[in-house]
């Protein structure tokens, strides 16, 4: 059989960054590919992080240099690459007795600054915090800090994104449809693959030259219930919950709080009237489709909180919260929150030679290396001609003129001046140069359409739908928009009864 025999050079398990990201690189390289997601992209794990593209400070304490170095590098691949869904964010961090001393901090940060290639970031410093805006919210006896940059980022729409641009250059992305059994071709050429639509019931075999076991924290699961002919490597779970309160600082900066145990907890401006608190790190070993945050985790966010901000909070005061399971490399750490944040690619043949490779921890900042790595590894397979591309090309909304999105934003103030303030403001951050495609045909308010929620207009759904794979008022409102803040379940079931309606979900 030859090489046009195959449905795909390149089937990907998985619609969470990895995995997107492999597709999104394959498929600029030529390559045939197709992505299976059994739910919706970034259902899972990557769209319950902290939504931040960082270097991770904490990391050098475990001398994890190459891991901060490459991370910190990609900080300003991805602030070029996405200035409308990544922005700079300034860290305070409060000098906490009895946690890390003054001067280690100090080392900690001097590193943090020169190990990356940092351009467009401010560096850190230090700063008094009695007297500053930046300390009125906290506790008296809190009296210095140091400040850092790093990046927040919209970590779903960051997923989108990618499968998008890779749809664009050919891949065939498949949410709502599992990967149920790929079976190695005898001949070694490839494999037999067996997916099932969730949608429809109906199955689908087809064939694919290499597969890419992106599954995140199923990885595991993958090896051992559908992949046949590979050894099955063990993954350490690892759940990170969050908090989100009313707002309990009026500035946009952010807090990174060192707490008695020596692990850290961010306190984020979210959506303007919220803050989010997290992350903890609690291993994990149950239903990976069920992940919720237990009320030990609650009890700590909480505390945490209040060791720091004058004023309390308790779980009366959380309006939502969320979870999600990393699946970190078990590197023999006994805390959760010491296990490596670094990755493997697992590059393996079955008896028969047909090959596989499986992504093993990793990141939401250095997805993208990840993907480009992944995609090099299987160069001796495939024999593209063409070089690494991604670092320099901009995702889907992010080609803006000198990245530039406050400009970004005045002309598309100009160019819709009939456009609320609050719309084009969310609108700009969340679609970037693809607000053209949005709003194309629409000549003024009313042309958006109703309302169904707060906030959220016809003319939006309708581009959701036709060009961002959404089906179900979660996919929307909670993933895509993140305006599920502002939607009580009337306006929630009112989407659904729309979306069943013009064909969002099947």
């Amino acid at each position: 059989m030859g090489e046009q025999d195959f449905d795909a050079d390149l089937l990907v398990i998985g619609g969470g960054i990895n995995g997107v990201g492999i597709a999104r690189d394959a498929a600029g390289r030529g390559l045939r590919v197709i992505l299976c997601e059994k739910g919706d992209l970034a259902g899972a794990t990557s769209s319950a992080s902290t939504k931040l593209i960082h270097g991770g400070l904490r990391y050098l304490e475990h001398y994890e240099f190459k891991l901060v170095r490459a991370a910190l590098r990609e900080r300003e691949v991805l602030l070029n690459a996405a200035p409308h869904i990544v922005r700079p964010l300034r860290f305070i961090l409060p000098q906490s007795p009895g946690v890390r001393p003054a001067w280690l901090i100090r080392i900690g940060l001097f590193l943090y600054d020169h190990l990356g290639e940092r351009k467009r970031l401010a560096g850190s410093g230090s700063l008094n915090l009695n007297g500053s805006p930046y300390g009125a919210p906290l506790k008296p006896e809190l009296q210095k800090a140091a400040y850092y940059s790093d990046c927040w980022v919209d970590d779903s729409r960051l997923v989108v994104l990618n499968a998008l641009d890779a749809a664009e250059r050919g891949a065939e992305i498949l949410t709502r449809t599992e990967c149920v059994h790929a079976v190695p071709e005898a001949s070694g050429a490839g494999w037999q693959v067996m997916l099932l639509d969730h949608r429809s019931g109906t199955r689908k075999r087809i064939r694919a030259r290499v597969v890419v076991n992106a599954a995140g924290p199923w990885a595991e699961r993958c090896l051992a219930d559908v992949l046949e002919g590979l050894p099955v490597t063990s993954m350490r779970l690892v759940r990170g919950s969050h908090i989100i309160v009313p707002r309990l600082f009026d500035h946009d900066n952010a807090y990174i709080f060192q707490n008695p145990d020596r692990r850290i907890v961010f306190a984020i401006p979210y959506q303007q009237n919220f803050t989010m608190i997290g992350t903890t790190d609690a291993d994990f070993d149950g239903d990976l489709d069920a992940v919720t945050i237990s009320a030990g985790e609650v009890d700590y966010l909480c505390e945490t909180a209040n060791r720091f901000f004058t004023r309390s909070i308790s779980r009366d005061d959380i309006v939502w919260s969320f979870s999600g399971v990393r699946p970190l490399l078990g590197d023999g750490s006994d805390q959760p929150d010491q296990v490596t944040r670094d990755y493997r690619l697992d590059l393996r043949r079955t008896p028969s030679g047909s090959v596989a490779l499986s992504v093993l921890g990793g990141k939401i900042t250095t997805y993208r290396k990840l993907a480009e790595q992944a995609v090099n590894k299987l160069d001796a397979i495939f024999n593209t001609d063409k070089d690494n591309w991604t670092a320099a090309a901009p995702l889907p909304g992010g080609d803006i003129p000198g990245a530039d999105i406050d400009a970004f934003i005045d002309a598309a103030a100009r160019d819709y001046p009939w456009l609320a303030d609050d719309l084009l403001e969310r609108y700009a951050r969340s679609y970037g140069t693809r607000l053209a495609v949005m709003l194309d045909g629409v000549a003024g308010m009313q042309g958006l359409g109703d309302a169904l929620c707060p906030g959220l207009h016809v003319s939006e759904i309708r581009y959701l739908v036709d060009h961002e794979w959404a089906m179900t008022a979660t996919d929307i409102l909670w993933r895509r928009t993140k305006l599920g803040l502002r939607a009580d379940p009337a306006a929630e079931a009112r989407l659904q009864t729309w979306l069943d309606a013009n064909g969002g979900a099947a």
